[in-house]
């Protein structure tokens, strides 16, 4: 009889357990990054709800106006078919003289009047005196005497360029906002050129820039030599100063503004001092100035400025500069060749982080700036809360954004970290 051979079991394929390891691994890297994403998801639910949505909705706002043509729909339609010449059909004024008297019985005619006086001066007055007329007149009488009713209540109504006006703020997606923030306007042609009265945004805008700028700079010559001293001195003076360096955070941004008040004004601390040691024969005006606005912003965002500035020459070998110092540079050079370049981070950081603050701030500038210490935030703030026109402030708050990404751009492309190197 022959002898039975027990063969032993083949092993698997290598192929088969290279492919059921990839697959394994595949599983377990997706299951890794499932759980991340949870552990993050508050925080992107929070990023999404509390920070792109309003820059979202400020944007849509900016060119969405829907407010004249929700007023007055029935004469919106008709003077989209309107060449926008000579003057409008009759049909027109009968439309419009009826939902004048709807809207002054709603009392909702002061919204429409303020809508067409940006586009028509003078609007303002003509809507709301003509609703008020046509309050108390028969609907017969003016669904067919329009034209006598409205040029009766005020001759401007047959002028062609108020009508043009009304059909321009019409309009439920417009950029006229954009142009107004650009001191831009159109013509009764409907062409874009430079705003015949005050053109004040641009002026704003680069008055805002130039204090944000000039801010920059103090805290930047404030900043760095306090930080070095930070980095190389005695823990327990090290501590002392920190705490003094963030202190102000513990302290109400209101009550820091008011304290400047109390050092600038007339009588304040400044002048008092000043006079007393006889420098000044009068006081000086430094409330409600430029001044006043720099120095107080200065104050409140240098430790803007010193911590990331800390934080990175905190990482900086010194002996770096010993061995600079050793093959024969002196300590001026060594400084500006070896430890000025290694801190550069830092002070870009903190020289990115207090200019794009200065560029939006609002308290400050409102209280001790003035009229002329006043930045574009200080505006934006007046059309959300006075005039209620929230398409100008969206657009203003718009280009504002644009623009600093436009200056971030180009500022990462020049001196940014990645461009940092030893010379």
């Amino acid at each position: 009889m022959a002898a039975e051979v027990n063969e032993p079991a083949s092993p698997s394929a290598p192929g088969v357990v290279d492919a059921d390891g990839a697959r394994q691994e595949r599983r377990h890297l997706a299951q890794h990054q499932v759980r991340a994403l949870l552990l993050v998801a508050p925080l992107l639910l929070f990023l999404l709800f509390a920070f792109f949505a309003p820059i979202a909705t400020m944007l849509f706002r900016s060119v969405h106006n829907p407010a004249v043509a929700q007023l007055i729909p029935h004469t919106m339609t008709q003077l989209a078919k309107w060449d926008a010449g000579s003057l409008p059909e009759p049909l027109v004024f009968d439309t419009l003289a009826t939902e004048l008297k709807t809207l002054a019985q709603e009392r909702r005619n002061g919204v429409l009047a303020a809508a067409v006086n940006q586009a028509y001066p003078g609007a303002s007055s003509l809507i709301n005196t003509t609703a008020r007329k046509m309050r108390n007149v028969p609907e017969a009488s003016i669904a067919t005497q329009g034209v006598a009713l409205l040029t009766g209540a005020d001759k401007r109504w047959a002028d062609p360029g108020l009508w043009r006006a009304i059909k321009q703020v019409s309009r439920v997606y417009t950029i006229d906002h954009y142009l107004t923030a650009l001191d831009l306007q159109r013509s009764p042609e409907g062409e874009i050129r430079t705003r015949d009265s005050a053109r004040i945004y641009l002026q704003l805008y680069g008055r805002t820039l130039g204090m944000a700028l000039t801010i920059t700079l103090l805290c930047g010559v404030l900043g760095y030599p306090l930080a070095y001293y930070l980095t190389h001195a005695s823990d327990r003076l090290r501590s002392i100063l920190l705490v003094l360096v963030l202190l102000p955070f513990w302290t109400s941004l209101l009550v820091r503004t008011t304290a400047w008040i109390a050092l600038l004004q007339t009588h304040g601390v400044v002048n008092s001092v000043l006079q007393a040691l006889h420098v000044t024969s009068a006081p000086l005006e430094m409330m409600y100035t430029r001044f006043a606005t720099v120095i107080a912003m200065t104050h409140i965002l240098l430790p803007f400025m010193i911590l990331p500035l800390y934080s990175v020459m905190r990482g900086i070998d010194i002996s770096y500069m010993r061995a600079a110092v050793s093959l024969g540079s002196s300590p001026w050079h060594a400084f500006w060749r070896v430890y000025f370049p290694l801190s550069l981070p830092g002070l870009s950081a903190g020289s990115l982080l207090v200019f794009i603050v200065s560029v939006g701030y609002y308290i400050t500038p409102a209280l001790v700036g003035g009229t002329d210490g006043q930045m574009i935030a200080n505006l934006i703030a007046f059309h959300m809360q006075s005039s209620n026109n929230w398409g100008l402030a969206a657009a203003l708050g718009g280009l504002l954004l644009v623009l600093i990404l436009t200056l971030y751009g180009v500022y990462d492309r020049l001196v940014g970290a990645h461009q940092i190197k030893l010379t």
